[in-house]
């Protein structure tokens, strides 16, 4: 998975974030900043910002938050967002999440949203975000897992090895941008190899309409009746993760959450 097909897959179906309910509206949003509780005087940087809705439910909350992203239609897309809300104190910028233009403490707080699954290296991303942390800052995560025990009890661990490369299979094949979701221990493990410590970490489930999730990256109509068979076909452990339902042909499931909070140590 390269840089360059992320690039492609987001600049070409950057409007349908903007409006996504899952990324404008996902309780995780409202969660986040609960846990957070961010301060006015703070400078907060989203990475992998998207279409901006992490950095815009943030920006009431700080002195000035910076929307970052890899694409630049999405930039575009956050600036809309940023008029639309009359938000005065939220600036982009061009980023790569895995070497932030930035210098070594300038972040009060460093977010990202359901987005390090494209990444190709999550350990190179956590290094960045403790790098521009200030001494004490904190980092804000979100993002889908793949199951594991804590996720998915009751299955072995071969089951659930299993289930997690068909799950990924599964979101790859709806978005070829589609990295590897990590299950919940290999976070916590990469966040404390980096240097970040945990302060708190939880699971929100993410109930998803499946014609809405295909339409949001575009998917080819002859790769739709594949991603539906695989829930149909789906093996116990992931059955149990994913929860699938069909109700008179309008399909759904849903998808697991890591919340996490870190810090920087002083």
């Amino acid at each position: 998975m390269s840089k360059e097909l992320v690039q492609q897959q987001f600049g070409a179906n950057a409007a349908a974030y903007l409006t996504s309910t899952v990324h404008a509206k996902g309780a995780s949003l409202a969660r986040l900043v609960e846990l957070v509780s961010p301060r006015q005087d703070w400078i907060a940087l989203d990475v992998a910002t998207g279409a901006g809705h992490t950095a815009a439910v943030f920006a009431p909350h700080v002195a000035k938050v910076v929307a970052s992203d890899l694409t630049p239609e999405m930039l575009e897309q956050v600036k809309k967002l940023a008029a639309e809300k009359g938000i005065a104190n939220m600036e982009t910028a061009l980023a790569d999440a895995e070497a932030l233009p930035f210098p070594d403490r300038s972040f009060d707080l460093v977010t990202c949203r359901i987005a390090p699954h494209h990444f190709p290296s999550i350990e190179k991303f956590l290094g960045e975000v403790n790098r521009v942390l200030k001494p004490g800052g904190t980092f804000a995560l979100v993002d889908n897992v793949s199951p594991d025990a804590e996720t998915t009890p009751g299955f072995s661990a071969v089951e659930l090895k299993e289930a997690a490369a068909a799950y990924n299979a599964f979101e790859k094949l709806r978005d070829p941008s589609h990295g590897r979701a990590l299950d919940t221990a290999e976070w916590l493990s990469l966040m404390a190899k980096v240097g970040l410590k945990l302060v708190h970490h939880e699971h929100a489930p993410k109930g998803m309409d499946f014609q809405s999730w295909v339409k949001t990256m575009n998917v080819p109509a002859e790769a739709v009746p594949r991603l539906a068979s695989m829930l149909d076909q789906a093996s116990p452990a992931l059955r149990a993760f994913l929860k699938p339902t069909n109700d008179d042909g309008k399909r759904g499931f849903t998808l697991d959450e890591l919340i996490a909070i870190a810090r920087r140590p002083a």
